[in-house]
C-alpha cells in the first residue's frame, strides 16, 4: 500500500528539481505516493472537469470534527474550524491580527524558518531563545524566555511536534508554556502539522493545545494539516481550530486580500486521506521507524563526533555538526557529494544539517554514507 516513489525528477518537483544535479534530503516532502484513497478521490473530483471556486462541503468539516475527537480527543463545533490554504501563511495572519507594527513576536530555536521571517509581514520584531538539552531531552530555557520576553511581546508561535527537533512536548511543558503565555497576555499560536507523525505513540503521545485545560486553551490559535502525513502538502490546505470566538474574528479579520481562495481539489484530498488513510499512516510510520533507527545507530557508529537527539516525530533528523571543523557541513555535502541536505542555519544554528528521512530505506542508506564521507 505505501508506494515508493525513487526519481521524482522533471515533474516539476520542488524537492527534486530545484538543484537537479544534487540527491535531494532536504525539504520536508517525502518519496512515497499519497494514499490510493486519496488519489482516487482526486480522480473522482477531476472527473467533473469544473474547477470553479470551492467551499468546504459538509462531509470534510464532518470528517475534520471526527478526526479531532478521535485522534486529539477535543469535540470542534464548526464555526471553530478556519479552513486555510496553508500554515504559513496563517503564521503571518497570527502576527498581524495580534500585533502592531513595533510590536514583537517570540518563537525558540532552531525551528521551521518561515517563523524566523514572518515577523516582517506585520512590521514586527521577532525575539529568540534556544531550546536546550536537558538530560539529553531538547526542551525551553525557561530563565532565557522569561529575561527575553516584553510588554510588548504579544505572539508565542511554538512547533509541536518540533521540527527540526523531532520532540513531541509533553502535557507538563505545553501547560507551563500556554501558562507563561496567559500570565504575560501573549496569543500562543501552535503549529502542529506533525502531528500524526510521532513514531512511537504509546511512548509519546501528542499533547495538542487543544488538550489544555479551558482557561488556557482559550488564548490558543491550533494549526493542523493532514499535509506532511499524507504527502499533498502541494495541494495547500491547512486548518485553525479556535475555540474562543473573539480571537477566531481577530484572526480572521487579518487574512484581507492577501490571500488566495483555496484549491478545489484540496478539500477532497483532505477528506479522504482523514477518512481512509490510517492503515497507509500506520505502514509510513513503520517505515519511518526502521528508517529512524538505521540514522541513529549508523552515525553513531560511522561519525560519533556529531549529535543526533532522540527523533520522537517527523520524518526530519537534526545532526549537529558542532564537534566537526566545518563551518558549513550541507556546503560541504554539496561540494563533496554532491547531496543536498537542509541548512541548519536557516533554522537558527549554522553548524547543524537536517536529513530528510521520509524516504525508501535504501535511499536514506545511501545519503547517510554520502554525508559520513563528505563530513569525516
Amino acid at each position: 500500500m505505501l508506494t515508493p516513489v525513487a526519481d521524482r525528477r522533471a515533474t516539476g518537483s520542488l524537492k527534486w528539481d530545484r538543484r537537479s544535479d544534487l540527491d535531494p534530503f532536504w525539504v520536508a516532502d517525502m518519496d512515497f505516493q499519497s494514499p490510493p484513497e486519496v488519489i482516487s478521490a482526486l480522480q473522482d473530483r477531476v472527473s467533473q472537469g469544473v474547477f470553479g471556486y470551492a467551499l468546504p462541503h459538509p462531509s470534510l468539516v464532518e470528517t475534520l470534527q471526527t478526526y479531532l475527537s478521535n485522534r486529539i480527543g477535543y469535540t470542534a463545533k464548526e464555526e471553530e474550524i478556519v479552513h486555510l490554504g496553508g500554515l504559513v501563511p496563517a503564521l503571518s495572519m497570527a502576527g498581524r491580527a495580534f500585533a502592531q507594527p513595533g510590536d514583537s513576536l517570540m518563537t525558540c530555536t532552531p525551528v521551521y524558518p518561515p517563523f524566523l521571517g514572518v515577523h516582517h509581514d506585520g512590521g514586527t520584531q521577532l525575539l529568540t531563545t534556544e531550546h536546550v538539552q536537558v538530560e539529553g531531552v531538547w526542551t525551553f530555557d525557561w530563565e532565557k524566555m522569561v529575561s527575553t520576553v516584553r510588554p510588548d511581546t504579544k505572539v508565542f508561535i511554538l512547533s509541536n511536534p518540533q521540527n527540526p527537533l523531532g520532540r513531541a512536548f509533553t502535557e507538563r511543558e505545553m501547560i507551563k508554556l500556554a501558562t507563561f503565555c496567559q500570565k504575560l497576555g501573549i496569543l500562543l499560536v501552535s503549529d502542529e502539522i506533525h502531528c500524526d507523525l510521532i513514531l512511537d505513540e504509546e511512548e509519546t503521545p501528542h499533547f495538542s493545545a487543544l488538550n489544555l485545560p479551558e482557561e488556557l486553551r482559550e488564548n490558543t490559535i491550533t494549526l493542523l494539516s493532514p499535509s506532511k502525513t499524507y504527502n499533498i502538502a502541494g495541494l495547500g490546505y491547512a486548518y485553525a481550530v479556535i475555540p474562543n470566538d473573539s480571537v477566531r474574528r481577530r484572526f480572521q479579520s487579518a487574512k484581507g486580500h492577501t490571500l488566495s481562495e483555496i484549491n478545489a481539489l484540496a478539500y477532497f484530498a483532505a477528506e479522504a486521506a482523514y477518512q481512509h488513510g490510517e492503515p497507509w499512516r500506520q505502514e509510513l510510520l513503520s517505515v519511518l521507524r526502521k528508517n529512524r533507527n538505521y540514522l541513529t545507530s549508523y552515525l553513531a557508529d560511522q561519525l560519533p563526533e556529531i549529535i543526533v537527539p532522540e527523533i520522537e516525530a517527523t520524518y526530519l533528523a537534526w545532526i549537529d555538526c558542532s564537534a566537526l571543523t566545518h563551518d558549513n557541513p550541507a556546503k560541504v555535502a554539496e561540494d563533496k557529494e554532491k547531496l543536498f541536505l537542509s541548512d541548519g542555519a536557516f533554522f537558527g544554528s549554522p553548524k547543524a544539517v537536517r536529513f530528510n528521512y521520509g524516504c525508501p530505506t535504501y535511499r536514506v542508506q545511501e545519503g547517510l554514507e554520502k554525508m559520513v564521507r563528505a563530513l569525516r
